[in-house]
């Protein structure tokens, strides 16, 4: 039963170590500081988090077989990925946190040939390197802590998601003009506001 947990843990850590890859790679390449978490709450970059449970279920039984075919899977089933969650956002949010139409063979903007490299480089790092480790230390832990801890991470990511989407849904009416109705909607414009949002999906909020 605990086996069931385990992936739960995998998209955790991945969607935080996604979050500082992210803040550290345009800390560097653009000098600014951007908040690339996918929730008004803490450092979790979902898209990193779903691909990390996505690399997990592809890979892990080819996780002895060679570097290039891990490689060629990681590649393909990122790319796919990657596509299918840009796509989403865009439908579900009415915009994406990420556009490479100025990128070398790149599919709508949503994919590119660079960052398909990157999931190829990252399957054959995730599985062959990483996950056997997080794997022996996660065993490690009592199994009763184990299934409490991921209960209370998931109300915790219930009640974000919430509140994120309500965030997105006041912004937007903010910037038609139209007033809050209550002390919570004011909250939400004095703290979870379009420039807060602007900055938190990479500044292509619409």
């Amino acid at each position: 039963m605990k086996k069931v947990y385990d992936l739960f843990y995998v998209f955790i850590i991945s969607s935080i170590c996604g979050y500082f890859i992210e803040f550290i790679w345009t800390l560097i390449t653009k000098g600014v500081i951007i908040n690339h978490s996918a929730v008004v709450i803490g450092p979790f970059n979902f898209a990193y988090g779903i691909c990390g449970v996505a690399l997990t279920l592809l890979l892990y039984k080819f996780k002895d077989e060679s570097y290039l075919k891990v490689f060629i899977l990681s590649f393909i089933g990122g790319s796919i990925l990657e596509y299918i969650m840009s796509w989403g956002m865009e439908l579900v949010l009415g915009f994406t946190a990420w556009d490479y139409s100025d990128m070398f063979l790149n599919i709508n903007g949503r994919i590119c040939l660079l960052f398909s490299i990157f999931w190829g480089i990252l399957g054959i790092v995730w599985i062959k390197l990483l996950y056997p480790r997080i794997e022996e230390n996660l065993n490690k832990i009592n199994e009763k802590t184990y299934k409490t801890v991921a209960i209370g991470l998931s109300i915790f990511l219930i009640f974000n998601i919430g509140l994120t989407v309500m965030a997105v849904n006041r912004a937007h009416k903010k910037e038609q003009g139209i007033p809050p109705n209550n002390r919570y909607e004011i909250f939400l414009d004095n703290t979870f506001n379009s420039k807060y949002l602007k900055n938190m999906f990479n500044n292509n909020w619409k």
